[in-house]
């Protein structure tokens, strides 16, 4: 009896060491919260490349994007990513938003039918993640009925979340909000943009996901 507990349970050490550390996850958030920016910021630093145009424009991402096999190595901790990049979630897209930046109303709504698909698409994703990447503007309300229909969303498929607090190069922000909206995820704040605490994020993205 003894030797089959042994080696049940050195087999249990055996799976979990040579376990492949490679995980699908998700950028998500409202948009303009600097998903893309950040999806960027993690490719460039580890591959030199990068994932798409950012903008002002709400909605500018219309498609999930993926991008796979990028290795973060932080502290001893190893991961390998699948990075997919997705459009802004939003309860409502109205074609007026994009007219608001000079576009036609005929441009305007065919953008805001392919956001409204890109939405459905995005949540659909959900299904096939390993985990999630939540950016939240670190300068808005963090009670919005978006983030905390997503987040439930998440938390019913038991997806491991992370929270990056993004703006934080911006002096209204208040990562804290989220934190105290949120507590119990963990949050990491940070700017894209400029790269402040990315390394911590980084480590964050390999104890978590790793």
């Amino acid at each position: 009896m003894g030797i089959i507990k042994s080696f049940k349970k050195n087999f249990t050490w055996f799976k979990k060491f040579f376990k492949k550390k490679r995980a699908r996850i998700g950028i998500y958030g409202p948009p303009n919260a600097g998903k893309t920016t950040l999806a960027n910021r993690i490719i460039r630093d580890w591959t030199g490349d990068a994932m798409g145009s950012v903008s002002q424009i709400p909605h500018e991402t219309r498609r999930a994007r993926r991008r796979e096999g990028v290795t973060i190595d932080s502290n001893g901790s190893s991961v390998t990513l699948d990075i997919i990049d997705t459009p802004g979630l939003a309860t409502r897209i109205d074609f007026h938003d994009f007219m608001a930046f000079g576009m036609s109303e005929e441009e305007s709504k065919r953008r805001a039918k392919e956001a409204t698909e890109g939405v459905i698409e995005a949540v659909k994703w959900l299904d096939d993640l390993d985990g999630v990447i939540l950016v939240m503007d670190a300068t808005e309300d963090p009670y919005t009925q978006v983030n905390v229909t997503v987040i439930g969303n998440m938390e019913a498929r038991k997806l491991p979340l992370l929270i990056a607090a993004n703006k934080i190069d911006l002096p209204t922000s208040s990562p804290a909000r989220i934190h105290s909206a949120f507590p119990q995820h963990p949050l990491v704040p940070i700017s894209a943009l400029e790269g402040q605490n990315i390394d911590m994020l980084y480590k964050e993205i390999a104890d978590h996901f790793g």
